[in-house]
């Protein structure tokens, strides 16, 4: 990696566990822990973004690494990103780290290049990124590095895509197994993993690695599984290791405000809870840093009002 700056003392990550639904009377499911992503609170410096969400009464953030929050390619990434450690301790915040930054590595396209980039040099530009979001995620504590396979290339046929994939990806598992901070896939409309069958097919590719787990997005459920979103979480629970969320309509990819969408959200709160996930549930608005704080607070009291509604009863 081209980034040698010495590290800043880590903070100890969680060990990564399995998180398979739990079952019998005895279980007893912890309160859910909501965040905030700042991909939706681009506006905002890291420190004011961080302190507006601990004073809304968050419980943690989505961090994605991007040139105004924690650049991943400038130089005293590991200094920097102490800084943000001691403020996330005082602030009392968990925090999962997100890559999935519109123009980070190219000003002119957006999210490339991908880990199926045909270019083996701008394959590897990703997979340094996600390099360092691993070893930011293990100096934060964070409980998952977030990361996504990218759109198939022009040119590029499927099953050509298919094998580049696993290949990519396996020396991000290899360090963020080492680092003890589970790689959590996530399944985007238009992509290559599109859906939980894509990811299925990605893990069986692999070998099914204790590093590799999944990140569900509630509204991309919404949006193409054939399964309700409560159903698509309980099909995931064994895997689950990041949850995002916002509001989305059948067939149509557009994160949405609370409320603005189709989304039963009670009986999706009961299933996380239920299912003994322990990471953050961190609401993914990207589009809307224009009124960020404004959002960040009607997010959190629209969860914890889903949150609270009991089961056969409707918000």
């Amino acid at each position: 990696m081209s980034d040698r700056t010495p590290h800043a003392p880590t903070r100890t990550p969680p060990t990564p566990t399995r998180h398979t639904p739990p079952t019998g009377p005895s279980h007893r499911a912890a309160p859910l822990r909501f965040g905030y992503g700042t991909n939706g609170l681009a506006d905002l410096r890291l420190d004011d973004a961080l302190t507006l969400l601990a004073d809304l009464g968050y419980d943690g953030v989505g961090l994605t690494l991007d040139h105004m929050h924690l650049d991943p390619l400038a130089p005293d990434l590991a200094a920097r990103t102490d800084r943000v450690a001691r403020r996330l301790d005082a602030l009392g915040l968990g925090v999962t780290v997100e890559t999935g930054a519109r123009y980070v590595l190219d000003p002119r396209r957006k999210h490339g290049p991908s880990l199926l980039d045909p270019d083996p040099d701008d394959r590897a530009r990703r997979v340094d990124l996600l390099l360092r979001a691993v070893r930011v995620a293990a100096d934060l504590g964070a409980h998952a590095v977030h990361c996504f396979s990218g759109i198939t290339p022009a040119g590029t046929d499927e099953a050509t895509a298919w094998k580049v994939l696993p290949d990519a990806l396996a020396p991000v598992l290899d360090a963020a197994g080492d680092a003890g901070v589970p790689l959590a896939v996530e399944p985007e409309p238009g992509h290559l993993l599109a859906s939980l069958s894509d990811f299925h097919r990605l893990r069986e590719a692999l070998g099914s690695p204790d590093a590799l787990g999944l990140t569900l997005d509630i509204g991309h459920c919404q949006c193409l599984e054939p399964l309700p979103p409560a159903d698509c979480v309980r099909a995931a629970a064994p895997w689950l290791r990041h949850v995002q969320v916002e509001d989305m309509r059948r067939g149509v990819h557009e994160h949405l405000p609370f409320g603005d969408g189709e989304i039963d959200f009670p009986p999706v709160l009961r299933a996380l809870t239920e299912s003994g996930y322990q990471g953050l549930t961190v609401v993914e608005l990207p589009r809307h840093s224009h009124a960020g704080p404004h959002f960040a607070e009607h997010s959190l009291t629209a969860l914890r009002q889903y949150a609270a509604v009991p089961e056969g009863r409707t918000p």
